[in-house]
């Protein structure tokens, strides 16, 4: 109910400046209510993820609070039943709303990040934003650009910058677009779209002979990675499909190209790669679309799996902040958890403390527990005083401890 309260604020007060855009949309393709859905319906999910855990802990407290005001409490107390007993229940269920929370945050949210960063003018579209300029260690290629389309996976005016040696293609890499291309990603699409009509097999190897498909992004339309679903011939790594290249001039005449330092290669062109057309190449990379989104709700919306795979990812650098993040983000929510069993001394009192002050004290302990983590993530994201897994394991540290002690108190009190 709290959070249903505050959810209905949130949409009242911003419905105000994003009303006439949400009817526009309404205007041109589904109805008020489904577009409403569509625009509220992830950001609910996301303001359920921000504030869950504090809205059960308030929920807890007047739970109890009540209790203890309508004298519930103390005949079930005369009774002889403990307090451990009576709060049994709304541990549990606390328990239940932070393991939803986490369920939410792991495999919900992040299906709905770039839905997220729409404005409602752009929630049928394609939004872009400009491209965050990111180094591929492994290969030496600075991966730059225009713009790029999130949803589309696709970098306008892809500029890659070659800072290894690569026979023939000099020092950049210049074409119209580039579309990412990820094998498994296209597997698990299919399988969800149903069965495709590929004009070669779904996948081969970079030396396969099958005949070059159809440029896609031609005659006007805004080319996507799901494009490249029917697409014969393409390879089983990841990397990006470029297409109207301007440099080099002729790809067809420079022979595919890697690095000394690996086997495979790393740059394929139509010179031996029949499955390319005549202004077409492929760079072999691991940089995901993600990764070059200037705003920050690539690393914020992202799930532990995915955290994890870009900091293990040997051809990015992983800042120290993104190490600390990603130990936050695992222990979450045994945190979450261990605030809310930290609020057991002031629900189990002798001094018959009134409601108000309950949640009083609990918003100054919020207070402290949101500071700890705060300088433990500035210790760990920005110093070298400790390491980021430290440091995000610091709070946990010392709020688990306490937290276990006061749970095991409150059960024979």
């Amino acid at each position: 109910m709290c959070f249903l309260s505050l959810a209905g604020i949130f949409i009242v007060f911003h419905a105000f400046t994003a009303m006439d855009d949400l009817i526009a949309q309404s205007k041109v393709g589904d109805s008020l209510p489904l577009v409403l859905a569509k625009f509220y319906g992830p950001y609910l999910l996301l303001l359920f993820d921000m504030t869950g855990t504090i809205i059960t802990l308030m929920a807890f407290l007047f739970t109890a609070g009540w209790l203890r005001r309508t004298g519930e409490l103390t005949a079930t107390l005369s009774a002889g039943v403990s307090h451990g007993r009576i709060l049994r229940p709304m541990i549990i269920a606390s328990l239940a709303i932070i393991s939803v929370q986490l369920a939410n945050r792991e495999w919900v949210i992040p299906r709905f990040r770039d839905s997220l960063t729409m404005k409602a003018k752009n929630l049928s579209g394609d939004i872009e934003q400009a491209v965050m300029p990111t180094y591929d260690q492994s290969s030496g290629i600075l991966i730059e650009g225009d713009k790029l389309r999130t949803l589309g996976r696709v970098i306008s005016r892809p500029n890659f910058r070659l800072y290894s040696e690569y026979a023939g293609f000099g020092d950049v890499l210049l074409a119209r677009e580039a579309i990412w291309w990820d094998p498994e990603a296209m597997a698990e699409w299919r399988t969800e779209m149903g069965p495709t009509e590929p004009t070669g097999s779904d996948t081969a190897s970079p030396q396969s002979t099958s005949t070059p498909a159809t440029p896609s992004g031609i005659d006007g339309k805004r080319s996507s990675w799901t494009d490249l679903a029917s697409r014969a011939g393409m390879p089983d790594v990841t990397g990006y499909l470029l297409q109207g290249v301007r440099r080099p001039e002729q790809p067809n005449s420079v022979p595919s190209a890697g690095l000394s330092s690996r086997e495979d290669l790393v740059i394929f062109t139509p010179a031996d790669q029949p499955w390319l057309g005549p202004t077409e190449c492929f760079v072999v990379t691991s940089i995901h679309p993600n990764m070059l989104q200037t705003q920050d709700t690539a690393t914020k919306l992202a799930s532990v799996m995915e955290l994890a795979g870009r900091v293990r990812n040997p051809a990015v650098h992983s800042s120290m902040a993104l190490r600390t993040t990603t130990h936050e983000r695992i222990v979450r929510a045994p945190l979450d958890f261990a605030l809310i069993l930290l609020v057991l001394p002031m629900v189990v009192n002798r001094r018959g403390r009134k409601l108000f002050v309950l949640i009083g004290s609990a918003v100054g302990l919020i207070i402290a527990f949101f500071a700890l983590k705060t300088i433990a993530s500035a210790l760990g994201g920005s110093t070298t005083m400790v390491t980021p897994g430290i440091a995000a394991w610091i709070p946990l540290l010392i709020i688990g401890p306490l937290a276990y002690s006061r749970y095991r108190h409150v059960q024979t009190v």
